[in-house]
């Protein structure tokens, strides 16, 4: 990457707004093409654009410190990246569901190192996010459980 594209301006407010809406939208679309087939995995799913945009919101907060910025760093190449547990190219957006678990592991550290309302200001989701993390981080359920992610969190956690 050249020294010019890092001078490029952020897109503004409007366009990652935008771009936002569009992913829910897409996301939602799935969602609702697939009744019966996808069942609770897609309350998950979901919560994907809403966790990206959080994790994105967090590393432009100046009092999120260094570290911290290098894990949310980390959750948001995972959604990006092309390769993954379950990438997005070959199961549509049901590919999400790990990069789900990845950012709850993430944003989880963040909020133990942090005073919650700092992470919460970012969120623009319609559930409330520490119910999610809850529900997301104690989840038995047998598909996130199953994603070597979720293995994988689980290890971390221990």
């Amino acid at each position: 990457m050249d020294n010019e594209y890092l001078k490029k301006p952020m897109p503004s407010e409007e366009k990652q707004n935008d771009f936002y809406q569009k992913l829910r939208t897409k996301v939602q679309n799935w969602v609702d093409s697939k009744p019966g087939v996808v069942g609770t995995v897609s309350g998950y799913v979901l919560f994907a654009p809403d966790l990206f945009h959080l994790l994105t919101r967090m590393m432009l907060d100046s009092r999120i410190d260094a570290k911290s910025k290098a894990a949310v760093g980390a959750g948001i190449m995972y959604f990006i990246a092309p390769i993954d547990f379950l990438p997005e190219i070959l199961v549509g957006p049901g590919g999400f569901l790990d990069d789900v678990v990845v950012a709850v592991f993430v944003i989880n550290t963040v909020l133990n190192k942090f005073p919650k309302e700092v992470i919460t200001e970012h969120w623009a989701g319609d559930d409330d996010l520490l119910d999610l993390v809850k529900k997301v981080s104690n989840s038995g359920n047998k598909y996130v459980s199953k994603l070597p992610a979720g293995r994988l969190v689980k290890r971390f956690t221990k």
